[in-house]
C-alpha cells in the first residue's frame, strides 16, 4: 500500500502535479521480506536514486527495484496531462493488495509529445 493505507494514495487522495512540474517521490518499502519493483504507468524515471542516497544515479529507468526496509528516490518531468498509475510491478500487490496510486497531472495537451489518432471508416489513420 502508498502512504499506509489501501486507496490512501486514489480519488481525493491522488498526488496532484501540473504539465511542466518536476516530480520527485521517495518510496519505501517496509517489507518485511519482499522486494518492491516501482513503477509509474506511462512515466520514464529520468533519474533514480537507489537506497535512497544522493550521489550515485540511474538514468531512464522504467522499473526500478526497492529492497525490504529499503527506499529509492524517483525524478521525472510531468510532461502531458493525465491519471499515472502508480503501481508495484508485482502485480498481484497491486491489484490484490492495494499497491497502487494515482498521480493527476493537469494543464495544456503537448501534441509534439503525444497525439490522439482517429481512424476512418476504413481503419486506415487519419491525416
Amino acid at each position: 500500500m502508498f502512504n499506509g493505507g489501501v486507496g490512501a494514495v486514489t480519488g481525493d487522495g491522488a498526488l496532484q502535479a501540473k504539465v511542466g512540474d518536476r516530480v520527485r517521490m521517495f518510496v519505501g518499502n517496509a517489507g518485511p521480506n519482499l522486494t518492491s519493483s516501482f513503477h509509474v504507468i506511462g512515466q520514464i524515471f529520468e533519474n533514480v536514486y537507489g537506497e535512497g542516497g544522493s550521489t550515485n544515479a540511474e538514468h531512464n529507468v522504467q522499473t526500478t527495484l526497492i529492497p525490504a526496509g529499503g527506499s529509492a528516490v524517483v525524478e521525472f518531468g510531468a510532461t502531458v496531462p493525465g491519471d499515472f498509475v502508480l503501481v508495484d510491478h508485482a502485480i498481484f500487490r497491486a491489484f490484490n493488495k492495494g499497491t497502487l496510486g494515482i498521480l493527476t497531472v493537469s494543464g495544456p495537451e503537448n501534441k509534439k509529445i503525444i497525439a490522439a489518432v482517429q481512424s476512418g471508416l476504413t481503419g486506415t489513420p487519419a491525416k
